[in-house]
């Protein structure tokens, strides 16, 4: 077997504790989406009240401001997902787990770490260059 990293693949028993990770945190950020939309529809739901004191417009300010702020957190779990998402068909495909830039195998902790990514750090590196 050769220590050339260019080439290696995991194998099928480390690509199934990837799968878990990957699945685990998949989980999580599903029911965080479901949580923040369940959170938007609460406060959408109450906001019924038309009166328009000085009071009333501060809050609604702070309230839009809120509802803003949850809407972008949902849409970067979303796309937090749809990368978790590709990663598993990666696994599928034999393609999880080899840097994007240098062909080379990305080493286990970043993987544990950042599962979805496709980059190794050397690679990284050189993007933030």
């Amino acid at each position: 077997m050769s220590t050339n990293q260019e080439n290696q693949r995991y194998s099928r028993e480390e690509l199934v504790e990837f799968e878990k990770i990957i699945l685990e945190k998949l989980t999580n950020a599903r029911k965080e989406v479901t949580f923040i939309k369940e959170t938007l529809s609460r406060r959408n739901d109450s906001g019924t009240d038309n009166t328009a004191s000085p009071t009333k417009v501060l809050e609604d300010g702070a309230d839009t401001a809120e509802k803003e702020s949850l809407n972008q957190l949902a849409s970067r779990q979303m796309k937090f997902m749809q990368q978790l998402e590709n990663a598993l068909i990666r696994i599928k495909n034999g393609t999880y787990g080899v840097c994007i830039v240098t062909g080379k195998l990305i080493p286990k902790e970043r993987l544990r770490a950042v599962p979805h990514t496709q980059h190794s750090i050397e690679a990284k590196l050189q993007r933030n260059d």
